[in-house]
């Protein structure tokens, strides 16, 4: 049976109207667009109650359902909000930084640019402070083997005019005068230098 057949032998027990059966066993209704009276009355008794069950326990679970949805939108439109402004607050501490960064590039591009300056005055001045002392050095060296040289010189001039002397006159001149002559030559030629 189907549930229109369950339907109408509800309805004759409650109301007085009677069914009818085709050769099939479906029930035949007076109109093809309308069901049968009882059908109505508990169709729309079970509707209302349906109804009222929905409203008195489905609305307010219903309600808050949207209301917990309206919160969570609202808390996610506040936190996007506090994340913007605190994106702009970042943003203008970034460019605060960048023009203090151009700041401090402009005062440590100065500092290397004075220390530069510094570094090269001192150089120059070491510079010329070790050209004077290699100079100075090299005056007194030059001085020190010019005398060196000099003393070398009279010794190998007194030995070899000793040398030649002896050879000349070795027995004519007596000791005095020859060491007379020895020392005036070597006088003449220390002169002369």
């Amino acid at each position: 049976m189907n549930v229109l057949g369950i339907i109408a032998t509800t309805g004759r027990f409650v109301g007085a109207e009677e069914v009818v059966l085709d050769s099939e066993g479906n029930v035949v209704t007076h109109s093809p667009w309308l069901p049968e009276t009882p059908e109505i009355i508990w169709g729309g008794l079970a509707s209302l109650i349906i109804f009222y069950a929905l409203y008195k326990f489905g609305w307010p679970q219903m309600k808050k359902s949207f209301n917990a949805r309206t919160e969570r939108i609202q808390k996610e439109l506040d936190a996007a909000a506090a994340d913007k402004a605190a994106a702009a607050t970042e943003a203008q501490g970034i460019r605060q930084a960048k023009g203090d960064i151009e700041a401090e590039r402009g005062r440590i591009m100065a500092e290397a640019k004075a220390q530069a300056e510094s570094i090269l005055a001192e150089g120059r001045t070491r510079l010329v402070t070790e050209v004077a002392e290699l100079e100075a050095r090299s005056a007194a060296e030059i001085e020190a083997s010019r005398g060196r040289v000099g003393d070398e010189l009279r010794a190998e001039i007194s030995r070899l005019s000793s040398a030649a002397v002896d050879h000349v006159v070795s027995g004519s001149l007596d000791d005095a005068t020859q060491q007379e002559l020895i020392e005036n030559f070597i006088a003449r030629v220390g002169a002369a230098q």
